[in-house]
């Protein structure tokens, strides 16, 4: 049966399918949820997406793999998204994902998008997990062959060292990489910050054991000397 649906979400919107989607089953049947719950950092400004999340800028996203479009009770809704319509198959999040406001013209969802087709597929194969009733996307051996070559990650300005990423997600879904390296703030300020941001800024709160790698990684690269201050 969860291969029936599967199927049935892979085929649905081929037509409006984006430049590269093409591939996607392949790349859905060798995404890496866990590296999606990474990439999904991202997205945890505006959204959460464990069982009975609170909404936030955007709705809670727990099953929204194959679940109706704009229909999340107790969220208002932009017109252009009850507009929309239809439901979030695989190919609608991928082609959503790629650049929110081409697809949906006049929503209300900032976020720029994610460019790598590898991310969309990640955060899809992730986002499918957080449901009662995941698809089956089928086993990698089965699919046609996809590249696994470990990709770089790109962190703009920020210096790569040791929590560079875990910095980078954290950071920039509200934030330019510039904003970040241009501080120059002592391990205390930093924690304070970060406080603050909760308290303050309703950003989701970071696990205890990232946001020690997040505090070690800014105190040491940006601290008040700021020896990778951008020249």
């Amino acid at each position: 049966m969860r291969n029936v649906i599967a199927a049935a979400l892979l085929l649905a919107c081929a037509a409006a399918a984006p430049a590269g989607a093409a591939d996607l089953e392949a790349r859905l049947a060798a995404a890496d949820s866990a590296r999606g719950k990474k990439v999904f950092r991202k997205c945890t400004a505006c959204h959460t997406a464990e069982k009975g999340g609170r909404k936030k800028i955007g709705p809670n996203l727990w099953g929204i793999v194959g679940a109706p479009v704009g229909a999340r009770e107790g969220f208002r809704y932009s017109k252009a998204m009850t507009a929309f319509g239809g439901s979030w198959t695989p190919e609608r999040l991928d082609a959503y994902l790629t650049k929110p406001r081409a697809l949906v013209k006049g929503g209300s969802m900032s976020f720029v998008g994610l460019k790598r087709d590898r991310d969309r597929a990640d955060v899809i194969a992730f986002l499918n997990g957080m449901s009662d009733s995941p698809a089956d996307f089928g086993r990698a051996s089965a699919a046609p062959a996809v590249s696994q070559t470990p990709e770089a990650e790109d962190f703009g300005l920020m210096v790569r060292a040791p929590g560079a990423s875990e910095t980078f997600y954290a950071c920039t879904p509200c934030h330019s990489e510039r904003i970040v390296v241009q501080q120059g703030l002592t391990r205390e300020q930093w924690d304070e910050l970060m406080v603050w941001m909760v308290e303050e800024q309703e950003m989701e709160p970071i696990e205890e054991s990232v946001l020690t790698v997040i505090i070690d990684y800014l105190a040491e690269h940006y601290g008040p000397d700021r020896p990778n201050f951008p020249r």
